[in-house]
């Protein structure tokens, strides 16, 4: 769950705006994963003539793009929002999203005061180890079409009620809009750690009161703990990093999210379709029994989850653009970004491929 990485290096890395991320091998034709070969918790979108890219860094919010989606060799950098010290958002800056509403651009992260420590006093409240007891959510607004010319500032801290929030993103559905996140029962749970819904007035702004806050979706299933299968506790129990993903045929509203833990093997994506009209009745999910996008021992692709969601230049394709790990053991730190195509079943849901390293076609039109 605690999306923690070599810090010492990826620091060094994120600080400088001139930037270009590792690449990967990519021709006229093929490409090999991964695209970039440190990061994590992707986020991927298309806008004009480019894609922009943002990752977990720890420390800031760096902004890459390019005209590939696959090939990021010498991308151009820009950095977002930089944290001051001394704030509730200072450190520990993970998955950051970048959302166009209401014609200006919202970047939507995860932060904590202290380097993920809280002090003795606090954490001995909690029933299990809790380094991350005081992660909230913030909001960076840029102002302007442009996501590269837009005018960034810090907006706000997302109201969750004073207890552990992270991979929040936002969920539109009938004209509302939502804040979907990672969250636990009480301030000091620890574990399990499930997913949250609250409604919103605006993009930097919760509605809902606490007595309305729901909870979507809880690690039930064996695939959803860790170790896999866990009977003993809840401990490292994880629904996390939740995408909106909708069908572009018959508009079927998916919540792709991340189950088990981000620096194990088990790691996962698991599916969430709303089958109703209220995203803030638990009735109106239907979870599927099994995850939707794992491991693939037999090409050494493992820990494969936090994805985001975009398509090839000409539209006619659907690409996955997540993280994993050839190593398991190396935990966190081994996490690398790949992108695979991916298409639709009959019963309009999505249909993943076995993660992997190709060769794959280039995207179509690219």
């Amino acid at each position: 769950m605690f999306k923690l990485l070599l810090i010492a290096a990826l620091a060094v890395v994120a600080i400088c705006q001139g930037y270009s991320p590792p690449h990967n091998s990519t021709n006229s034709t093929t490409f090999t994963n991964p695209i970039i070969n440190e990061g994590a918790d992707p986020w991927m979108f298309r806008h004009g003539d480019y894609y922009y890219l943002t990752y977990s860094n720890n420390v800031n919010v760096t902004l890459f793009r390019s005209k590939s989606l696959t090939d990021w060799d010498g991308a151009e950098s820009k950095l977002v929002f930089a944290p001051p010290p001394g704030m509730n958002y200072s450190t520990d800056l993970w998955a950051p999203e970048i959302h166009n509403l209401d014609d200006n651009w919202y970047v939507i992260f995860t932060a904590d005061p202290r380097n993920d420590s809280p002090p003795p006093e606090i954490e001995m409240w909690c029933d299990y180890n809790c380094p991350a007891v005081h992660h909230r959510m913030f909001v960076v607004e840029g102002k302007g079409s442009d996501p590269w010319e837009a005018e960034w500032e810090y907006k706000a801290e997302l109201d969750t009620y004073d207890q552990f929030a992270i991979d929040g993103t936002y969920f539109q559905h009938a004209d509302q809009l939502y804040h979907i996140y990672s969250c636990w029962h009480r301030k000091y749970d620890g574990w399990p750690a499930n997913l949250c819904i609250t409604k919103m007035e605006k993009p930097w702004m919760v509605s809902s009161p606490f007595s309305e806050r729901q909870i979507i979706s809880v690690p039930e299933y064996a695939w959803e703990k860790t170790p896999f299968g866990r009977a003993s506790n809840d401990r490292l129990s994880s629904n996390e990093g939740p995408q909106q993903l909708t069908n572009p045929t018959t508009g079927q509203q998916f919540l792709i999210y991340s189950a088990a833990r981000s620096d194990n093997r088990n790691y996962c994506l698991a599916q969430l379709e709303l089958v109703g009209d209220n995203p803030m009745n638990p009735g109106d999910w239907r979870k599927h029994p099994y995850p939707v996008f794992y491991q693939n021992p037999s090409e050494s692709a493992y820990g494969v989850g936090h994805a985001s969601f975009t398509t090839s230049p000409d539209d006619s394709e659907a690409w996955i653009v997540y993280h994993g790990m050839r190593d398991p053991t190396n935990g966190w730190g081994a996490r690398t970004i790949r992108a695979q195509k991916f298409g639709w079943n009959e019963d309009g849901t999505p249909n993943f491929p076995k993660p992997g390293y190709g060769p794959y076609e280039v995207p179509s039109g690219q």
